[in-house]
C-alpha cells in the first residue's frame, strides 16, 4: 500500500470518528424559553377515508368522505415538555370519526363535521378548539330510462363537494362549504382587451378567445339554524354554472376572467341570504391555436393544444357589508 493511499484512509478514519462523537452529544439549546412564545400548536389526523351505507329495503343510500380533523388543547406540554399525558393519539380520533359514521350516520358532510366537532368538545374538557374538514367523493345514483337504480352509482365529476367546520369551546361553530375542482369551458363570447400596456407587454388583444378554467368556491354561513345544506350547494352550483356560461341560446360576454369571478359571487349572495361570504378562485388553462400551414391546412381556431404552465389565476372574496358592520 502507497503511502498517498495509507494517508487517505488515516484521513476518512479520523473523519468518521469526529463524526461519531458529534451525533452522541446530545443538542443543547441555550436559549432562554422565556425568550419564545407558541403562537399555535394544533395535531390532528388527515385523509381518514370511509364509505358509510344506509339500507332501506332495497334502496341503498352512500356518502363516501375523507375527513381531517385538528385539535388544540389548553396546554402545550408536548411540545414545550415532551409531556403526552394531554395528547388524544391520532389513532383515536381516527376511530372515533368512523365510530361516528357508524352511529350517527352522514345525512350531509356539515352534520357530520358537527357531530365529530360536538363530540370532541363535550367529550374531552382539555380540548379548546376543534377543526373538522370533510370532502364527499361525487357518487350519483344511475338511472336506467328514467327510473333510479336501487343500489348502483357512478362516479360524475361535476365538482367536489368539501366542507369545513370550526368549533372553541365556549363558542358557536363556524360553518363553511364549497365546490372545488370544478373544470369549465366555453368556446367564445370571452374576451380580453383594453388592458395596461408596457415595454414588456407582449400579448395581443382580443375580443374572441376560449374561456377554459378550475374553480375554486367557498361559502360561509352565518346563523347556521334549520339551513338544508344540500338544497345550499346545488342552489351555488347552478348558479356557478348559469353565471359562467349565460343563457343557452346565446350564452353571456366575459371581458375577463375577473369579471367572470365577480358575476358568479353577485348571483351565489343574491339567491343564498345565508350565505355571508364567498370566495372564488379562477384558474385559468390556457388554450393555442396550432400552426398547421406545414401539413398544407388552414386552421381556423379549429385545432388548439392546451397549456397546463403556467396559468394565470384570479381570487376575489366578496362579504355583506353589514357582517362587517356587526364585527366592527
Amino acid at each position: 500500500m502507497t503511502p498517498f493511499i495509507e494517508q487517505q484512509q488515516q484521513l476518512l478514519f479520523s473523519v468518521i470518528q469526529d463524526s461519531e462523537v458529534t451525533m452522541q452529544r446530545p443538542a443543547v439549546c441555550h436559549l432562554p424559553k422565556e425568550d419564545l412564545e407558541i403562537l399555535n400548536a394544533e395535531y390532528g389526523k388527515n385523509m381518514i377515508k370511509l364509505l358509510r351505507i344506509r339500507r332501506d329495503g332495497k334502496k341503498h343510500c352512500i356518502k363516501e368522505v375523507e375527513a381531517c380533523v385538528h385539535l388544540r388543547l389548553d396546554s402545550v406540554n408536548e411540545y414545550s415538555q415532551g409531556d403526552n399525558s394531554a395528547v388524544i393519539p391520532t389513532d383515536t380520533m381516527k376511530n372515533i370519526v368512523i365510530a361516528l359514521a357508524k352511529c350517527n350516520g352522514i345525512e350531509t358532510i356539515e352534520q357530520f363535521a358537527l357531530d365529530i366537532c360536538n363530540h370532541f368538545i363535550s367529550s374531552y374538557c382539555h380540548v379548546v378548539y376543534v377543526k373538522a374538514y370533510i370532502q364527499e367523493a361525487p357518487w350519483r345514483r344511475l338511472e336506467q330510462n328514467g327510473v333510479p337504480h336501487a343500489h348502483s352509482f357512478i362516479f360524475v365529476p361535476e365538482g367536489i363537494r368539501f366542507c369545513e367546520v370550526e368549533r372553541c369551546q365556549d363558542g358557536c361553530p363556524l360553518i363553511s362549504s364549497g365546490i372545488k375542482d370544478l373544470k369549465l369551458k366555453k368556446t367564445t363570447q370571452s374576451g380580453f382587451e383594453g388592458f395596461h400596456r408596457d415595454k414588456y407587454t407582449t400579448l395581443p388583444e382580443t375580443t374572441d378567445r376560449i374561456l377554459s378554467a378550475e374553480l375554486f368556491c367557498k361559502w360561509c354561513y352565518g346563523e347556521c339554524q334549520d339551513v338544508d345544506f344540500d338544497c345550499v350547494w346545488d342552489i351555488v352550483h347552478e348558479s356557478v354554472l348559469e353565471a359562467f356560461a349565460g343563457p343557452p341560446d346565446c350564452g353571456e360576454y366575459s371581458p375577463s376572467y375577473q369579471k367572470t369571478v365577480n358575476d358568479i359571487q353577485m348571483l351565489i349572495m343574491e339567491r343564498v341570504l345565508q350565505i355571508e361570504e364567498t370566495e372564488v378562485i379562477l384558474n385559468n388553462i390556457h388554450y393555442f391555436v396550432t400552426d398547421l400551414k406545414k401539413l398544407g391546412l388552414a386552421n381556423e381556431k379549429e385545432v388548439l393544444v392546451p397549456v397546463e404552465a403556467p396559468y394565470g389565476s384570479c381570487t376575489c372574496v366578496l362579504r355583506r357589508k353589514k357582517c362587517l358592520e356587526e364585527q366592527a
